[in-house]
């Protein structure tokens, strides 16, 4: 395994890019992954379970949080909640537990991202760009104009949206990918789209989109069960309507496109990869 990144080029002024706090129990994995960011220019601060991580985050509030799923006395599901409670703050789940269940968890959770161990720390490095490049985005792309159709009004300057009226408690990529279909009802876009428009990533578990889409229908369907905004395509993804009338399309419908996973495939899989390590099951 590679434990530092090769210098090819000056290392940045540490700090330039944010503050980023790496929480995981693993010492092997917690250095390699703040080695790689602090050689991308980011100040990082390390905690290795959740009571030191939530003291930490009071502490100094940072822009990004890798958080581990597996850690001691307290998971990395319920780290994730109470530095929710806080307000908003990205955070990337890193875990050796690949089950899918876990990872829709993570999601639902609030994650705006999740890497399964063995990864590429190079890799891991590009989505913590990514995810903090749309979290500091003013408004998503497209410009900053309010948006409304179909009973739903969203204001990207003040990052607000309404139901009939009612204020809805979105995540930020909740509110993006609301935003993004209201830019464009009646066209079906596939995950693969809506991953590289509204994650940024041209690569990735599509199941990330899936899980958002099945969130965001909770918040604005009169019933997510039978959507009839956020309609499912078969075998090309999802359209917003804004016309709510006809039949709903039943929720399991979130298998659209599900049945090809090679998309998913990480192109840096050739990258040396930081293995899960130590003598327990995580």
């Amino acid at each position: 395994m590679e434990n530092t990144p090769p210098a090819r080029h000056p290392a940045p002024a540490q700090g330039a890019r944010g503050r980023v706090l790496v929480v995981d129990d693993d010492p092997t994995v917690a250095e390699v992954v703040v080695g790689y960011l602090h050689r991308a220019g980011y100040t990082v601060e390390q905690a290795g379970d959740g009571p030191a991580a939530l003291t930490r985050f009071a502490a100094h509030r940072p822009d990004l949080v890798v958080l581990d799923l597996m850690l001691p006395a307290m998971d990395g599901f319920e780290v994730c909640r109470r530095m929710r409670e806080h307000g908003p703050v990205p955070v990337i789940m890193l875990t050796a537990r690949g089950d899918e269940e876990d990872r829709v968890l993570g999601l639902e959770t609030g994650a705006d991202d999740y890497v399964t161990k063995p990864f590429s720390p190079r890799e891991l490095v590009l989505r913590v760009d990514s995810v903090l490049r749309r979290a500091r985005a003013a408004v998503p792309v497209g410009g900053a104009g309010p948006l409304s159709g179909g009973g739903l009004s969203l204001d990207p300057a003040a990052r607000q949206a309404y139901r009939d009226g009612r204020g809805l408690a979105l995540t930020l990529r909740e509110f993006d990918l609301l935003a993004f279909l209201l830019r464009h009802p009646g066209k079906a876009f596939g995950r693969e789209e809506l991953m590289r428009e509204v994650w940024g990533w041209d690569f990735g578990d599509l199941s990330t989109v899936t899980v958002h889409i099945r969130r965001l229908r909770g918040k604005v369907e009169t019933d997510p069960a039978r959507p009839r905004l956020i309609r499912t395509v078969w075998g090309v993804g999802y359209r917003l309507d804004l016309d709510e009338e006809g039949p709903g399309t039943p929720a399991d419908a979130d298998r659209a496109g599900a049945g090809d996973r090679r998309d998913g495939v990480d192109p840096a899989a050739a990258v040396p990869v930081v293995p899960p390590t130590g003598g327990r099951s995580r």
